[in-house]
């Protein structure tokens, strides 16, 4: 649960999105987005419970993963189905 650098992004970006180039995908910016998510929560639990900034940031983050979760969704199923197993986001 750290910062990532550029090449652990560049990874995460061929794993997700299909090549390291490729950070516009659905996929890699939901990918982006949970690892986002998980790293401020993991920031709040430990004694950072009044950063409100970082909550709001939080929220923000959550709805617009959701989002492009519903557009995927609507989009391609198969595809929706298999970010929310990879990721191991309840659904």
């Amino acid at each position: 649960m750290s910062i990532l650098t550029a090449e652990a992004k560049k990874a995460f970006f061929k794993e997700y999105g299909g090549s390291e180039g490729n950070t516009g995908s659905v996929e890699a910016q939901i990918a982006m987005l949970t690892h986002r998510i998980s790293h401020i929560t993991g920031h709040l639990k430990d004694n950072n419970k009044k950063d409100f900034s970082s909550t709001h940031s939080l929220i923000k983050m959550v709805g617009q993963r959701r989002s492009l979760l519903t557009y995927l969704a609507k989009k391609d199923i198969n595809k929706y189905r298999a970010i929310i197993e990879k990721l191991n986001l309840r659904k």
